[in-house]
């Protein structure tokens, strides 16, 4: 029996009615014409820096390493994984590869042409025939209505949309190429799906970018064990990141650094990218009987009734990756002088960041093209900000936590987690959906989920908020259920970076200033005293007194009826009283790092000098610490 069904039945509904001229599909006995839209014509895009190296269009990129560092690499500059064809394969199979012509790139992030090795070393392999393939995945789209909202189970519809637009920006590259991206639609099992379609082509040579995490991992190695069985070489470069997080942690000996300035010292400078200008890419061979789709739109995934939901300013794909960088870079002296812990955090008609945190994600931007183009702005100033400030050291944020990750068993839960400490968080289903649905009556953390509900995202600043607020600041809940929350809904969700982030504003890691409390009233007032972003999410409030915009519980009720907006009736009063809540929180907080196993530094065994302190500091922004600059989100934003 195939791993992969040939004509699939349709995994998730097709809403629309079909179009006229469309390629027609199989679902069952009965045959009808496909309802997801061909992505349109591309306009050929120029690179923003232009002064990096481009090697002549088919001839190899010098290298930037010693060849015998990478002997098995077709990139010297990069670090690979590469699977010859071994004593696993049958002589069946490897006479087989040895007849094939055609070689895979499979695309899952890395959804761009840019700086994209798997996809260089496909069309260099000397194959007659290029196979670009995107399987869609139903763990991550089948759509699941017990969620808390539109979507499947573990993704919102923000963040589908977005993958959706970045796999239409893929095709339509690819095609400006002379080739396209082959869509496939998984039963159950992507790896299952894969494998099926490298035994119906034929392939010789399957090329992908290599994923870290556990999920992934797992995938990844199916694939690669059915390959290595048939015959076919398998390459897999290091790509998604600035380094390989495996070459780190084995520099650092055999265990993952744990701050980020020990995690720089090892690191040092990441590889350049190697750039390309294709004119043209090898032909797509012959499919077989194979459907091919076009990407649907995120109404035909069968999500039921979006009418309602708003669509996120920020668009996917590699063609409007690099337009949004292009916009940053014109103001280079922005970002020279970019530094993390200042900007906005409740500006959203202009957001204070860059906003390629998502494309990033996806991979609609390689984050070593984008490391290079700041460097290339640092050259043409006098002064320019440093890691971890810098934009450069967002990236290494980013880089650092992919690392820690990687290298730590169970990172993504509290139990089993070596570097996690083991605090009694309180389960309370109530203010968990309080705080999920932004009902919990503080206008300004209602406000930032609401945010991420509609957008997908908001400013690095505003996730601290509600971070603490749900953890360690006032609820006491579980980082865990935050952490779901956030990767379900962020358009930029990561896992390294997610669960990285969490850890820490948890002070379960990384990061031990327990004391120091985000405040649900005064944090956000100090940037929006007037409170246009309240107004904006949380439209009943829109006509709030200023005074009273961010307590509207204490507005009389005089003022409350004249605003049309009575609390406890259109909006809900505070679930808890923060100057109680927060005391309540220091106290268990104290408890719990008192009866912890671990150290508070538990790269160096001793608990760190931050720990020691007795001091508490209120409600004051956490982010105005000297220490606390680098309490991060890692991301690009």
């Amino acid at each position: 029996m195939a791993l992969f069904s040939l004509v699939p039945a349709a995994l998730w509904p097709l809403n629309s009615s079909p179009r006229t001229g469309s390629r027609a599909v199989t679902t069952g006995t009965a045959k009808r014409k496909p309802t997801w839209p061909l992505a349109a014509p591309l306009a050929t895009v120029t690179l923003p820096c232009s002064n990096l190296r481009r090697p002549i269009l088919h001839q190899r990129p010098a290298p930037l390493y010693s060849p015998a560092k990478f002997p098995n690499s077709e990139h010297p500059n990069q670090a690979t994984t590469i699977h010859r064809r071994g004593a696993n394969a049958t002589p069946a199979a490897m006479e087989a590869a040895t007849a094939a012509t055609a070689a895979m790139v499979w695309f899952r992030k890395g959804l761009r042409v840019h700086d994209n090795p798997a996809l260089d070393a496909a069309r260099r392999c000397g194959a007659g025939r290029l196979y670009p393939v995107f399987v869609l995945d139903p763990r991550y789209l089948r759509p699941d209505p017990a969620a808390a909202s539109p979507g499947s189970a573990r993704a919102g519809v923000a963040r589908v949309r977005f993958l959706l637009e970045s796999l239409g920006d893929l095709d339509a590259r690819l095609r400006s190429l002379g080739s396209r991206l082959l869509l496939l639609r998984a039963h159950d099992d992507v790896a299952d799906a894969v494998c099926a379609a490298l035994k119906e082509w034929n392939i010789g040579k399957l090329c992908f970018e290599s994923d870290t995490e556990p999920y992934a991992l797992a995938r990844d190695k199916k694939v690669t064990d059915f390959a290595m069985v048939s015959g076919i070489e398998v390459f897999t470069p290091v790509s998604h990141t600035l380094f390989d997080p495996a070459e780190i942690i084995n520099k650092n000996g055999g265990r993952p650094p744990l701050t980020y300035q020990s995690f720089i010292a090892i690191a040092g400078e990441p590889p350049e990218p190697v750039m390309e200008e294709y004119s043209e890419l090898p032909p797509v061979g012959d499919t077989g009987e194979y459907e091919l789709l076009p990407v649907p739109t995120v109404e035909e995934l069968g999500y039921g009734d979006l009418s309602q939901e708003e669509i996120p300013p920020f668009r996917g794909g590699e063609t409007e990756a690099l337009r949004r960088m292009k916009e940053s870079f014109q103001d280079k002296e922005w970002v020279a002088k970019f530094e993390k812990p200042k900007g906005d955090p409740s500006a959203f008609l202009k957001p204070a960041t860059t906003v390629l945190s998502p494309y990033l994600k996806f991979g609609c931007l390689s984050s070593r093209y984008f490391y290079h183009c700041i460097q290339d702005v640092y050259r043409s100033v006098r002064n320019y900000t440093k890691p971890p400030v810098s934009l450069t050291g967002q990236l290494l944020w980013r880089d650092f936590f992919y690392t820690v990750s990687f290298g730590t068993p169970n990172f993504d839960q509290m139990k089993g987690n070596k570097i996690c400490k083991q605090i009694p968080w309180s389960e309370n289903e109530e203010l968990f959906v309080a705080w999920r649905d932004g009902r919990t009556g503080y206008p300004w953390i209602d406000a930032i989920m609401i945010q991420l509900r509609k957008w997908g995202w908001m400013h690095h600043l505003a996730r601290h908020s509600v971070a603490c607020f749900l953890t360690r600041g006032d609820l006491f809940i579980h980082w865990e259920k935050g952490r779901d929350v956030f990767e379900r809904l962020l358009i930029d969700s990561d896992w390294s970076i997610n669960n990285g982030n969490w850890l820490w504003l948890s002070c379960s890691s990384f990061f031990y200033q327990y004391h120091r409390i985000y405040s649900p009233i005064t944090f956000g007032k100090k940037y929006d005293p007037n409170g246009n972003y309240i107004r904006h999410f949380i439209p009943v409030l829109k006509d709030m007194p200023r005074e009273y915009i961010y307590e509207p519980w204490t507005a009389p009720l005089s003022i409350q009826k004249k605003a049309k907006c009575i609390i406890g009736k259109d909006y809900p009063k505070p679930v808890v009283d923060h100057e109680t809540a927060s005391k309540e929180c220091r106290k268990r907080m104290g408890e719990a790092y008192a009866s912890s196993r671990l150290d508070a530094n538990p790269s160096k065994g001793k608990p760190s000098n931050l720990s020691r302190r007795k001091k508490s500091y209120g409600d004051q922004d956490a982010s105005n610490s000297s220490v606390a600059k680098i309490l991060k989100s890692s991301r690009a934003e």
